[in-house]
């Protein structure tokens, strides 16, 4: 075997080695990717979760069109990790949380179940359901700030990841004072998972989010006012009784 032979030889073997040194490494980092996602979901491979679906309350019993995008985003997010999907109106999911994974789409003028959850274990989080107009209509209470609705200018939402303990499936709740905010919150949730994952692991969380300008930019500009979670959990301090 001449040299120049034995260095195209030797070179074929390098790079073969090369490669499969490769795909052995985007296999393994894609893989620790996948186990990541699905611990923060709460979505193990085949496993099952809960799209609980809320209604308009401005229609006949339908499903804005916003909402139906939030959906959609969660659909692609369950079919990433390998998971199966059950849809269950608001006003039919009579079950505890905790043993699937939940998805609730929808503050608590449209979505039974969010206010149950709302009620349960964001005990410091108080959401203006009067249907009539008003300057507080579906404002949020956090504490003493209060979050007014400008409709299509600054709109809130609440993006939280809820566990009612260590070994439970957690329960995610896009929670916004419009459908165009449930479905930005859907879309803040999607495209940043791992950094919420880095900085929260498997624990609770609750952000309160805007959305800025959504007549002009729809559900893609979405500022974060912050991490609103120990005020959420905390209950309102029980008010003085009345003295004669």
């Amino acid at each position: 075997m001449t040299d120049d032979v034995r260095n195209i030889v030797l070179g074929v073997i390098a790079a073969g080695v090369s490669a499969t040194l490769g795909w052995f490494t985007r296999s393994y980092l894609w893989r620790r990717r996948l186990r990541r996602k699905q611990a923060f979901f709460g979505l193990p491979e085949n496993s099952e979760c809960l799209l609980v679906v809320n209604r308009d309350p401005g229609t006949d019993g339908a499903v804005h069109r916003h909402d139906v995008f939030a959906l959609l985003e969660l659909s692609s997010i369950v079919k990433d990790c390998s998971a199966h999907v059950q849809i269950l109106s608001h006003d039919v999911g009579r079950q505890g949380y905790g043993e699937h994974a939940e998805f609730c789409v929808g503050g608590p003028g449209s979505n039974r179940r969010t206010a149950a959850h709302l009620a349960t274990l964001l005990p410091g989080v108080r959401i203006n359901t009067d249907p009539e107009p008003g300057e507080d209509r579906a404002a949020f209470q956090l504490g003493s700030d209060r979050y007014r609705l400008e409709t299509g200018v600054a709109e809130y939402v609440l993006l939280a990841r809820l566990t009612g303990s260590q070994d439970s499936r957690p329960v995610f709740l896009f929670c916004g004072q419009r459908a165009i905010a449930n479905q930005a919150a859907t879309r803040y949730l999607a495209r940043n998972h791992e950094k919420l994952a880095r900085r929260h692991r498997t624990h609770s969380f609750v952000l309160l989010l805007k959305v800025v300008n959504s007549q002009a930019y729809g559900p893609d500009v979405v500022e974060v006012i912050g991490d609103v979670t120990r005020t959420a959990q905390t209950p309102p301090p029980a008010p003085d009784p009345e003295t004669d």
